[in-house]
C-alpha cells in the first residue's frame, strides 16, 4: 500500500456541531475515485486528564437513505415515547452564562 492509504483522504465540505459538552463533526471526503462519503465523529473531552476521546462512524452514499430511515424512525420512537427537550447552548458576551431553549424539532 502505498502512502495515500495511510492519510485521510481529502476533505471536500465539513460541518462543525457544538452540543454541550460534546462536538460532532460531519465531513463529506473523497476516495482515489472521487467518490465521496461521509464521516461523523463525536468529541468529547475526558474530564480527569483532558484528553479529547473520538469516536468515528463512516457512511457510503448507497446507504444514506437506510440510514436517514433508520434514524429518523429512532427519533420519531423516542419523541413519542419520552418528553424531548434539547438544550441549546448559546453563550452570552456579558454573562457567559448557558441558555437553554426547549424547542425540539428534527427532519431528514
Amino acid at each position: 500500500m502505498g502512502d495515500f492509504d495511510n492519510r485521510e483522504r481529502e476533505e471536500v465540505f465539513s460541518k462543525k456541531v457544538r452540543a454541550g459538552k460534546r462536538t460532532y463533526f460531519f465531513d463529506v471526503k473523497a476516495t482515489r475515485s472521487n467518490d465521496y462519503y461521509i464521516t461523523v465523529t463525536e468529541s468529547k473531552k475526558r474530564l480527569e486528564d483532558g484528553v479529547f476521546i473520538k469516536h468515528k462512524i463512516f457512511l457510503y452514499k448507497e446507504d444514506f437513505e437506510k440510514f436517514a430511515e433508520g434514524l429518523k424512525d429512532t427519533i420519531e420512537y423516542i419523541k413519542s415515547n419520552q418528553e424531548v427537550v434539547e438544550k441549546r447552548y448559546e453563550y452570552s458576551e456579558i454573562t457567559e452564562a448557558a441558555k437553554v431553549d426547549d424547542d425540539f424539532s428534527f427532519e431528514i
